[in-house]
């Protein structure tokens, strides 16, 4: 076979494409691409592929479930009932296997309701509940952790005002990390695994907490009510939503406090930063926006309209993709990172909350 001329005609792209196998150098399978400027000397240059295991995890509050989705198509594939009242918060076991689920309770984070007491281990291959951890009395689990060396699960249990430690394949629990705050309802982990922060919402503190020592090193106070927290990469920012004023409190980790304070058009909820560190995403609920941080300025560079009332934000590991869920419609937004559009509605269910991603 003579070999392939160059392609010099038009750039072309492909979105959202069904499989396609390419074949001469190598085989490949293809279940989300997106191909521009693509030159072709006998082998075909990709970019921006999705593994075709790889799942969307969507904690719908409303239905008491949590709906798988295939992120090629943007369907749901699979809902699987909880078995309680209700996961509010979801993340992906570090092989992608299994779904962990706390079961929260019906109420919202300081209000009166049921107190959960346990968290729910969904097989995601047989879409059913394989186990559960059980607490015995009331912590209202919340946010689900992998922590990124121990691959062991760190979930917050804000009424025993703890990170409960969790041995994702025994589901035994191994211990607790103090917050020293009521209601640490969200929490992120350094990626070396030494520090977590939580966001304590009534108190409107962030705890630092030393995980190997077990032992709170620091309580910062961000306002009389805060939501939400994220981090960069590199560990340098800490990010946590303002709910008395239309800001974000950035904390500066290596002193460990507010350093700046970035303001939005609207309150912000949920957060998270891109993998590159260069962009934050806030959802911006009574807006129905996402707000994007340029963490260089910390100023907004621009807002990108979403689904009614954002709830979360989850940016897909190559960074090219973000969910945001949308708990009012009922939906997830799905927003290309590169042109800063909404490029597709995911119809999720109802009282959509939390995201995680299952896969490469």
């Amino acid at each position: 076979m003579p070999p392939s001329k160059a392609w010099t005609g038009t750039p072309f792209s492909f979105e959202h494409a069904v499989p396609v196998r390419y074949s001469r150098c190598c085989l490949v399978e293809v279940t989300d691409l997106k191909i521009s400027s693509v030159v072709v000397v006998g082998v075909v240059v990709c970019a921006g592929v999705v593994s075709a295991q790889s799942r969307l995890l969507v904690a719908v509050k409303g239905t008491q479930s949590l709906a798988i989705v295939d992120p090629a198509s943007g369907s749901v594939v699979g809902t699987v009932p909880e078995g309680g009242t209700t996961g509010h918060e979801v993340i992906a076991s570090a092989d992608g296997k299994t779904a962990f689920v706390p079961i929260y309770g019906n109420s919202g984070v300081g209000k009166p309701g049921t107190d959960g007491d346990t968290i729910a281990a969904i097989d995601l291959a047989s879409r059913k509940v394989v186990g559960d951890v059980r607490f015995n009395h009331g912590v209202r689990p919340h946010c689900p952790l992998i922590g990124p060396k121990d691959g062991l699960l760190y979930v917050t249990t804000e009424l025993d005002k703890t990170i409960t430690i969790i041995d994702p394949k025994t589901l035994k629990v191994l211990g607790a990390l103090p917050t020293g705050q009521e209601q640490s309802h969200m929490a992120v982990l350094s990626h070396d695994g030494k520090l977590a922060y939580t966001a304590n919402v009534g108190p409107g503190t962030v705890s630092v907490i030393d995980v190997p020592g077990r032992k709170v090193l620091k309580v910062i106070k961000i306002s009389d009510n805060t939501q939400r927290i994220s981090m960069t990469p590199d560990d340098k920012w800490v990010f946590t939503a303002d709910q008395t004023k239309a800001q974000m409190a950035a904390i500066d980790t290596t002193k460990d406090e507010v350093a700046k304070w970035i303001p939005m058009e609207g309150v912000g909820y949920g957060s998270a930063v891109t993998p590159d560190g260069k962009w934050l995403l806030v959802a911006l609920a009574d807006q129905n926006k996402v707000a994007v941080i340029d963490v260089k300025t910390m100023q907004v560079a621009r807002t990108v309209a979403v689904g009614d009332y954002p709830q979360e934000v989850l940016v897909r590991p190559d960074g090219k993709t973000a969910y945001v869920s949308c708990s009012k419609a009922g939906t997830v937004s799905e927003i290309d990172l590169g042109s800063w559009k909404m490029t597709r509605t995911i119809k999720s269910g109802n009282n959509t909350d939390g995201l995680a991603w299952a896969g490469k």
